[in-house]
């Protein structure tokens, strides 16, 4: 898609930037004109990207954090400050989970994970630029939640610390819309429903992605490009009174 230039001059923190969803967003509000914090704990990722965004004429600053860290995301906050003064846009794109367990499979270590890396982090990096956007009376907040929160995948098993983080992830944001509002920010999420992303391939084996297409009311599945593209949206002037919603964008799949 074509450069409109809809973020140009604004500053957008991407968390989980190396790859996937985050990445294409970074991609899409830096080709938007948002100078773009490439956020992931995986740095050669956070890297990469940061490098393929700037040879596109974007600008790009690469940090490396585990935002389940309170100090790491302060720090995280206070290095984006320090490059642009300021900070317009927050994606919570950290979350996911690396297999598929029933519950009598799961530790209360491995629930304590998931649901930290789907839920605190957006809550620390919430916290960390509310004040900022509070001072300016003006910001969008965009977490990437699932439609594993808003219901079980009706064509695939679902995996229960993950739902519950996401589900937990769209109150979150709907109460924080509510809070918030006031001060001209905006709070929404997004439900990706099953994505071709690294993640999906890696815990779900080709006949199962398969199913899901057939199954899709469009017989697809979407790409990371797609959520991409609802973000920017919600990131934008269009966007400036819609709050506190959960955008699915997900082929139908889930239809509520």
């Amino acid at each position: 898609m074509a450069a409109t230039g809809r973020l140009s001059g604004l500053t957008a923190i991407v968390t989980a930037a190396g790859q996937g969803l985050g990445e294409a967003i970074a991609k899409t509000f830096a080709r938007e004109g948002a100078g773009v914090a490439v956020v992931d704990i995986n740095l050669p990722e956070a890297q990469r990207v940061g490098a393929e965004i700037e040879a596109a004429g974007g600008a790009a600053l690469v940090l490396q954090a585990d935002v389940t860290r309170s100090q790491e995301v302060a720090a995280m906050v206070k290095a984006v400050v320090d490059r642009w003064e300021t900070v317009d846009i927050l994606v919570n794109g950290a979350g996911g989970f690396d297999r598929l367990a029933p519950i009598t499979d799961i530790s209360e270590e491995e629930w304590d994970r998931v649901i930290n890396l789907n839920l605190k982090t957006a809550f620390l990096c919430t916290k960390a630029v509310a004040g900022i956007m509070i001072e300016k009376k003006k910001g969008r907040i965009i977490s990437i939640a699932s439609g594993a929160g808003v219901g079980p995948n009706p064509y695939a098993p679902s995996y229960l610390p993950y739902g519950a983080g996401k589900a937990g992830l769209i109150g979150f944001t709907k109460l924080l819309a509510r809070d918030i509002g006031v001060y001209g920010i905006t709070a929404n999420t997004i439900s990706p429903g099953t994505t071709l992303t690294p993640r999906v391939r890696k815990v779900r084996d080709a006949a199962s992605i398969e199913k899901i297409k057939a199954q899709n009311p469009m017989r697809c599945l979407v790409e990371p490009e797609d959520t991409a593209e609802a973000a920017l949206f919600l990131a934008s002037d269009a966007a400036c009174h819609i709050t506190g919603i959960n955008m699915n964008v997900n082929a139908g799949n889930l239809i509520v």
